[in-house]
Formats: C-alpha cells, sequence, structure tokens
C-alpha cells in the first residue's frame, strides 16, 4: 500500500507534517496549520478572516499557540506549558499513513473548558491513535475563548471599531469551512465531515447545528455531555459586557446585577478594551466570573455562545424544539457520575437549586428533590441539572427530525471506582482518543484495568468512527425517540435500555415545563 507523503499542498501552501514515532507508528499529523488570519490589534472581538497564503513549505510539526487563559491550563506535561498569544487560530490533521483508495471520512473536535479555557495542545486530544486505528481523518481546532472568544461587545460597535458577536463559535465555522475546502488533500472526504467535542466542545456540537452559517459543513454531530443551556441571551451578554469593561478600568469596582450608571461611551470602550494587554483581559475575566456567580442572572456563566438573533438565532435548545437544528444525525450523550469531577477539583457547576427558579409549585420541586436522597446526590442534582436532563431534551426534540441516538457512559477503571470518582466528566475521552495506552492514561488502565480498558476503547472508537462513516453507531444502537427512549449503556459490556432513571427524567420534565410554561 502506497504511503501518504508527509507534503501536502492546500489552498493556501505547502504544508509538512511528520511520521508518527513509537505508540503513533502508522499514522501522520500535522500540527499548527493556520486556518485564519491572526486575531489581533483591530482583529480583536472580529470574526476570523481568510489566512495569507505562504511562499514555500510551511513546517507544521508542532502545536501552535494555545488561546489566551491562565497557565495551568495549559499544561502538556510536568511542569512542560504551551506558549499562549491571541495568534491561536491553528488547527492539527492527523492521518493514516497510508493512502487509501477512497476518501476517508472525517472528524473534527472541539475541545471543552467551559468556554474558558482549552487547547489542541492538550494531551488527552492527540488525534493520532483514533485516526490509524479506524481508518480516519481526525481535525483538531483552536478557538478563542474566554474574554477574547465569548464577550459580546457588539453594542459598542461604530463606523470606526467594530466589535461581532461570537468571535469563538465563528473561529470554529471557520475551521469547518477550512476542512471543507482542503482536507480531500489529506485524503479526507468534504462530505462526510463529522463534529465532535466533550463538555463544552459537545456544547459546541449543539450551538453549531443551530448555526445558519454552519448548515452545509458537516454529516453529522456529536455531543459528549453537552450543557445545551451553556448559552447567554442578548441582555445577559449586555449586562456582562458593561460589568467587564468597568472591572478593566477599576478592578476594584464592586457592584451587583442592576445597571444603575449611565451607558458606557462607546469610543471608551474601544480605548479600554483595545489598550489591555491579552492577560489584563483574563484577569478582568476572572472577576466577572466571580460577579456572575453573585449576580443570579439568568445565565450564570459569562463566557458562552450568545443568542445574538443573528449569527446564533435560537437557543439550541428552542432551535431543536422548532425543528430549525441542521437535519444531520446526531449522537449525544453524558457520563454517570457527571458531577464528581467538579465536585472535588474543580467547583463550576451552577447550584442545582437554580434549575427551579420559576417553578411555583412546590410539590414539582419536592417530587424532584426526593428522588436524590443519598449524601451525594446533592452533586448529582446539580450535574443532571446541567448535563443530563436538557440532554435528554435536546435529544427529544432533534429526534423528530433527525436520526439521534442517546448514550450514558458508565464504565470506569478499577483506580477511579475505587476512589469514588466513577464515570466522571470527561473520562470517556480516554477511550475515545485511545489514551489509555498512551503514558497520560497507561496509569489508569495498569491498575488492574489493562483488559477492561483496551474493550472500551474499541467499543467507543468503533461506534465513534462507524457513526462518522455512516450516521449511525453500530445496528445494535437503536435510533432514540421519545416512545421508547432506548439509550445505550456503554461499559464492559454495553448493553440498551429504555428509559434508564426514567422516574427522575419525568420529574425533572415537569420542572422545565413548568418554567417555560
Amino acid at each position: 500500500m502506497a504511503v501518504m507523503d508527509t507534503k501536502v499542498t492546500i489552498a493556501d501552501g505547502v504544508v509538512d507534517g511528520r511520521r508518527g514515532r513509537g505508540g503513533r507508528r502508522g499514522s501522520v499529523a500535522w500540527k499548527g496549520i493556520p486556518f485564519a488570519a491572526p486575531p489581533i490589534g483591530e482583529r480583536r472581538w472580529q470574526a476570523p478572516e481568510p489566512v495569507a497564503a505562504w511562499p514555500g513549505v510551511m513546517g507544521c510539526y508542532d502545536y501552535g499557540y494555545a488561546p489566551v487563559q491562565e497557565k495551568l491550563f495549559t499544561a502538556r506535561g510536568a511542569g512542560r506549558f504551551q506558549p499562549r498569544s491571541e495568534d491561536c487560530l491553528t488547527l492539527n490533521v492527523f492521518a493514516p499513513d497510508s493512502v487509501s483508495t477512497t476518501p476517508r471520512p472525517v472528524m473534527v473536535f472541539n475541545y471543552g473548558g467551559a468556554f474558558i479555557l482549552g487547547s489542541t495542545s492538550t494531551p488527552i486530544y492527540d488525534g493520532a491513535y483514533l485516526a490509524r486505528d479506524r481508518d480516519v481523518i481526525v481535525v483538531t481546532v483552536n478557538y478563542r475563548v474566554g474574554p477574547l472568544g465569548f464577550l459580546d461587545l457588539s453594542d459598542y460597535s461604530t463606523p470606526e471599531r467594530r466589535f461581532d458577536t461570537n468571535a469563538g463559535l465563528r473561529d470554529m465555522v471557520a475551521g469547518l469551512e477550512w476542512v471543507h475546502r482542503n482536507i480531500a488533500a489529506f485524503g479526507g472526504d468534504p462530505d462526510r465531515v463529522t463534529v465532535f467535542g466533550e463538555s463544552a466542545g459537545g456544547t459546541a456540537s449543539l450551538t453549531l447545528l443551530s448555526t445558519p452559517a454552519a448548515g452545509g459543513l458537516f454529516a453529522g454531530a456529536i455531543a459528549q455531555s453537552p450543557a445545551p443551556d451553556l448559552v447567554v441571551n442578548k441582555e445577559n451578554a449586555q449586562v456582562y459586557a458593561d460589568e467587564f469593561v468597568r472591572l478593566l478600568i477599576d478592578p476594584t469596582r464592586r457592584s451587583g446585577g442592576e445597571r444603575t450608571e449611565q451607558p458606557l461611551d462607546p469610543e471608551t470602550v474601544a480605548r479600554v478594551v483595545d489598550g489591555a494587554s491579552a492577560m489584563d483581559l483574563v484577569a478582568t475575566g476572572n472577576k466577572l466570573l466571580g460577579f456572575a456567580r453573585a449576580a443570579g442572572l439568568s445565565d450564570p456563566m459569562p463566557f458562552a455562545p450568545t443568542v445574538d438573533g443573528d449569527y446564533l438565532p435560537q437557543r439550541p435548545s428552542d432551535a431543536a424544539r422548532d425543528g430549525n437544528t441542521h437535519p444531520v444525525p446526531l449522537m449525544i450523550g453524558h457520563n454517570h457520575d457527571e458531577g464528581e469531577l467538579f465536585a472535588r477539583f474543580w467547583n463550576i457547576l451552577p447550584d442545582g437549586s437554580r434549575a427551579f427558579v420559576g417553578v411555583d409549585d412546590p410539590e414539582i420541586r419536592t417530587e424532584v428533590e426526593m428522588l436524590y436522597p443519598g449524601k451525594r446526590d446533592d452533586v448529582r442534582l446539580a450535574a443532571d441539572a446541567t448535563f443530563w436532563i436538557p440532554t435528554q431534551m435536546f435529544a427529544g426534540r432533534h429526534s423528530a427530525h433527525a436520526p439521534t441516538y442517546v448514550y450514558r457512559y458508565d464504565y470506569a477503571p478499577t483506580v477511579l471506582k475505587a476512589s469514588g470518582i466513577g464515570a466522571t466528566h470527561a473520562t470517556e475521552l480516554f477511550a475515545v482518543f485511545g489514551i489509555y495506552r498512551d503514558p497520560i492514561g497507561a496509569g489508569l488502565a495498569a491498575a488492574g484495568s489493562w483488559g477492561s480498558t483496551k474493550k472500551i476503547t474499541a467499543t467507543m472508537q468503533s461506534h465513534w468512527a462507524w457513526f462518522a462513516r455512516k450516521g449511525a453507531p453500530s445496528p445494535s444502537w437503536p435510533r432514540y425517540d421519545v416512545d421508547d427512549r432506548k439509550v445505550m449503556i456503554l461499559d464492559v459490556p454495553s448493553r440498551v435500555v429504555a428509559d434508564p432513571q426514567g422516574r427522575r427524567r419525568a420529574a425533572w420534565e415537569r420542572v422545565h415545563l413548568a418554567v417555560s410554561g
């Protein structure tokens, strides 16, 4: 079989990659390919623009800059961190090192991190194993996070200084446009593109389903542990933008959610935000997170896609309800012990009680709370409110006009079971990307779970790649609909269950009905 050339000619020039070594043997990777012009200077808070063509051969041997965020979140190993920059719009392509006689399906990944952190250089997102072992092309895309990606300053736009909404979401769409133009040169099929992502990246999959500009750029979507309601309505976005600028001017400021001051002058806003360093913006973003926790707005996270009525016309859950999501197959699910990660390591989940705001009937709230009697059930209630029930509702709505497949990930290696962490948030990524055989995941596998981690990796990669190839995960995995609600429980072994935790689901749906009227 012919071997893939590491030099590939794309629309903007020639890129050179490297063949995988050691455990990655049999793959080729092109890392740090620019897919848009650097969003620096006046391009801050603007939609990505086309990249300038380059002469000669660009060596694409390592990941590009991580988006601007706290250094801690860019770790690549012990004492090793990825450099950060606003010039971060790069992507990576992973492929088998053999030439295929037919174009390969393409899987485009968006990382998680609550839209405030993340980078394709995070080791768990290495696409080499998945690409090689399942004969697919894997693309991982950097997008702007935090204030630079998801703060909506558009109300302060003037003819001299434009601020666009949803810069980070637009980055994802630009990445898909790059794939559509260029992936055939790497042996990929531009008509068989699947977007997938975990946590905020899973939310991104649902948001892309609801973004008109993304129409026709992908043929299927996978949403792993999404928080479907992690978006910001326009009114809340305006409050967050106003407070952010005032905090940037006066870091000692203390205020509530009400706006009692005169509106900010657009020229002042432009001068302040353009004159701030990237890390000043991150520091102010951290203060805004504190403001958001205390302000009690209906959207508790300030950095997320903005429902601006234009680029993102509706909340994804509403778009699914109204039949306005792109009618492509969807695979969606959550993890059995989703909340344990947040309870132990990163306390960012909204309090579960927020889900009951607007519920006037105390019997409805009591019905839900009685279904969480255990001492750790406060964690599960918060996670169910954020991840599980909105996911179930989105799946039911999308299934009315496109094939939908729902899972629950139950597998946990022995060491995670023993610790009580279980199948918590993000642990399925070890199986999807095949990282249990990489040094960063081998410790979890070696502690009594070597055989089972091999099995769950084969299961997950098979379903994910088959979905990318055919639009359905496997013949044994039934489509989801609201009549029988069949869910694939991914474990060793896997099994299909009709409406797992049905009493909880029904109780939560009554909550949502009471809130929405």
